[in-house]
């Protein structure tokens, strides 16, 4: 059996029919559907890439740069109380989606063994576990756990629910972890970007009790500053399991781009265009939320993130094929596991002109 046959249909082909009938709208398309960044790269990162071109005539190093290390610890440290770091707790990669998908395999874990995902989840915690043909249990608390797992995968702000682990969650799932000897991964990519309630990572002391032993967070820059078509994120955490990741890695050729390592450490240290981003999104929200409520949706969760999780009470489909009629494509909740999926995901991820649009076809 070739390895793609053990994977499930990636969600985005089932649209297609939906896409059509939104492309259709006589004032043309507003996909919602996806988290793909509209808004332009940040200047300060874009004068650091033209800077650097003309320098990397070499291959990069998969550990980073010392300047580029340097940036991440700095950011982790001012940003998200992370307990004290240096270069050996940190390792960038090229966009966290491939650090999700192969982590599994690189963590050591084996066919028949358990990765624990949330319950409602971006699609590609699923498929890392099955590429190491390992089993995969949903669950969103430790106490309803049955089974020792090799590996636990949280998600906070969530990713489709925009759902917020509260800090007492987050400290229940690291003594889990260290009692059953689990390695537990936090993807904090969205963690910018939290509107109702607090975002905890679990690198700070407050979360992990002073002590990264067998833990791990991710982050992106896809988000915070644009720079998805650069593929540029990190994983922070245990020094241990870091460098195990980076010996692999090595082996592997997985090393970011030197000119694009450049661009993250400027981006990193650049806190201006973050608060920028973000004052776009809480807009766009707002005036999303109104419209959809008026609309007769109900919003549940959606505390963080950069979507917004809706119900009309009606299967998700037919939800997603009465937005399309009105030119707005959106994420229907079995792309995430929803049990009989009502939801719909939809992003604010589109330039203000677009966003006006989709009210305006709501009202």
């Amino acid at each position: 059996m070739l390895l793609s046959e053990t994977l499930p249909q990636f969600p985005w082909d089932t649209l297609s029919a939906a896409k059509a009938k939104a492309q259709s709208h006589p004032d043309g398309i507003v996909d919602l559907s996806i988290g793909t960044p509209a808004d332009p790269v940040p200047q300060v990162v874009l004068d650091a890439l033209a800077d650097a071109g003309a320098r990397w005539h070499g291959y990069p190093t998969v550990q980073g740069t010392p300047r580029l290390q340097e940036a991440i610890t700095g950011y982790l440290s001012r940003r998200w109380n992370s307990v004290p770091l240096s270069e050996a707790n940190v390792l960038p990669v090229m966009g966290t989606k491939e650090l999700v998908a192969w982590l599994p395999i690189q963590a050591g874990v084996q066919p028949g063994q358990t990765v624990v995902i949330p319950e409602i989840a971006y699609p590609t915690y699923e498929v890392g576990a099955l590429l190491a043909k390992a089993e995969v249990v949903r669950c969103d608390d430790p106490d309803n756990l049955s089974e020792a797992p090799s590996l636990i995968w949280l998600n906070t702000p969530a990713n489709p629910h925009g759902a917020i682990a509260s800090a007492d969650l987050l400290r229940r799932w690291v003594a889990y972890a260290r009692e059953t000897g689990a390695l537990l991964v936090s993807d904090e990519c969205y963690g910018e970007f939290a509107w109702d309630a607090k975002s905890f990572s679990l690198l700070d002391p407050e979360i992990n009790g002073g002590s990264l032993a067998g833990l791990l967070a991710c982050f992106s820059l896809s988000k915070r500053s644009n720079m998805a078509g650069y593929r540029a994120g990190f994983v922070a955490g245990c020094p241990r399991i870091i460098k195990e990741l980076l010996a692999i890695r090595k082996h592997a050729g997985a090393m970011v781009a030197g000119p694009v390592q450049e661009a993250m450490a400027a981006a990193l240290d650049d806190d201006e265009h973050v608060s920028i981003q973000r004052d776009r999104y809480i807009r766009r929200r707002n005036k999303l939320s109104e419209a959809l409520q008026n609309a007769g949706f109900q919003i549940d969760h959606s505390e963080g993130s950069l979507y917004l999780w809706v119900t009309r009470g009606i299967p998700a489909r037919e939800t997603v094929d009465w937005l399309a009629q009105r030119g707005i494509l959106t994420a229907p909740g079995d792309f995430y596991n929803e049990p009989d999926p009502t939801h719909v995901r939809i992003g604010l991820t589109a330039l203000d002109d677009r966003i006006e649009a989709a009210c305006e076809r709501l009202s």
